[in-house]
């Protein structure tokens, strides 16, 4: 998620020879924005990690890589990108710490989640985040029961709407010290209670490598209540190349093996350019 971290864009020469820059270069275009892909997942660009681009430059070049959506837009950042033939596979720009876990919390994201559900139903958008928030010495059994009540309240109004409300799992070992949903169990436990196809988990592939690994089982134990994917290279959270210790083709295709059809957005801080670091993750998730 969001955070306030600036880069500088470096020359690739630095940190690859020729034979990297082919690997990093983006897709084959034949014709304008025509990108040859495999395309058995549809990917994203998480915006917060490109905020030194501008969002129209890119959403130019994300569409030019092969890209189908820019996500974690405000309802005018998506306006903005609709003319690129782009959409956002998962809108909204939420608080981390002051999530549903409160009650004190609850009408002020109700408010908000209507809103953005009630944009995403007419844009045809599949989903809008929501977070659980941080614990604050509260325990995890009280956390979880008042994140049920809160979502009890606005999630017959998504299933009307046919949009999805995911919450974000983080770790709360690195990024997000006190985040409370920082294991899947937690998050799978919420949705089995809940009971509704409108409400599954955005699975975030950087933050339980953390938290506890062994990401394709989990992947494929809980299938039925994922709904979003994001990356990133751990440790670091940087490119998801072979620098960091995840195999995101082996995980991309258990993920496709699953049967879903939803987004992997890519959520990683690009340490190199970031165009090219973006064109080299298309690549390496095109499985």
């Amino acid at each position: 998620m969001k955070n306030e971290h600036l880069l500088n864009r470096r020359t690739l020469l630095g940190v690859a020879g020729a034979g990297a820059l082919g690997v990093l270069a983006a897709p084959h275009v034949r014709g304008e924005d025509k990108p040859t892909t495999k395309g058995r997942i549809k990917q994203s660009v998480c915006r917060w990690c490109y905020g030194k681009i501008k969002l129209e430059k890119l959403a130019e070049e994300a569409k030019k890589i092969g890209y189908q959506s820019i996500e974690l837009l405000t309802i005018d950042q998506y306006k903005n990108v609709k003319p690129y033939g782009l959409t956002c596979a998962m809108l909204g720009q939420v608080s981390i710490s002051n999530g549903l876990n409160r009650k004190e919390f609850h009408a002020g994201i109700d408010k908000e989640l209507r809103k953005n559900i009630e944009f995403a139903a007419a844009e045809g958008i599949p989903n809008v985040i929501c977070m659980s928030g941080d614990r604050k010495g509260m325990a995890d059994d009280d956390g979880l029961k008042n994140c049920l009540t809160g979502l009890k309240n606005i999630v017959g109004f998504a299933e009307e709407k046919k949009v999805t409300i995911c919450m974000e799992g983080l770790n709360s070992k690195v990024d997000h010290r006190d985040y409370m949903y920082d294991h899947t169990k937690w998050g799978v436990e919420l949705c089995k209670k809940l009971g509704s196809p409108r409400f599954k988990l955005l699975y975030d592939i950087y933050h339980m490598q953390i938290m506890e690994g062994d990401i394709i089982r989990t992947i494929q134990q809980n299938k039925e209540y994922l709904a979003h994917f994001h990356t990133g290279g751990n440790p670091g959270r940087h490119e998801i190349d072979e620098t960091q210790e995840l195999n995101y083709p082996a995980i991309v295709r258990a993920i496709i093996e699953t049967g879903y059809q939803g987004f992997l957005g890519q959520e990683f801080i690009p340490r190199r350019d970031a165009l090219q670091s973006l064109a080299q993750g298309f690549r390496i998730c095109d499985v």
